[in-house]
């Protein structure tokens, strides 16, 4: 399994319109083959980036959703964003999972 993590510093006055264009698009990526899980992560200190982290069983697997439809439908509605939405450029990361344990699922939805 790999983890795709996305760094995006986001200006404070426009992050509520940033989670909204992650809401309106979210869905088009659970469909996609060897599609995992998907989290927004928002920053709890100031200066931090949001990240986005995609699950995929093969690195093959991002890639393919890299080149679909839903991938650059999902973007093109980002893009709507103003330039001075970001604090700098995205930072993508990819990692390979050699060990995990998880307790996540029971922990949100105890919210």
């Amino acid at each position: 399994m790999i983890v795709v993590s996305n760094r995006i510093p986001v200006n404070p006055a426009h992050a509520a319109a940033f989670e909204e264009r992650f809401a309106d698009r979210a869905s088009l990526v659970d469909g996609m083959p060897g599609f995992v899980s998907f989290q927004l992560l928002r920053p709890t200190s100031e200066g931090d980036p949001y990240v986005v982290m995609t699950f995929w069983e093969t690195q093959a697997d991002f890639e393919a959703w890299t080149q679909s439809e839903s991938f650059k439908e999902g973007h093109a509605r980002s893009g709507s964003l103003p330039r001075e939405a970001f604090l700098g450029h995205p930072q993508l990361e990819v990692h390979e999972v050699i060990q995990s344990t998880t307790k996540i699922e029971r922990l949100a939805n105890q919210k």
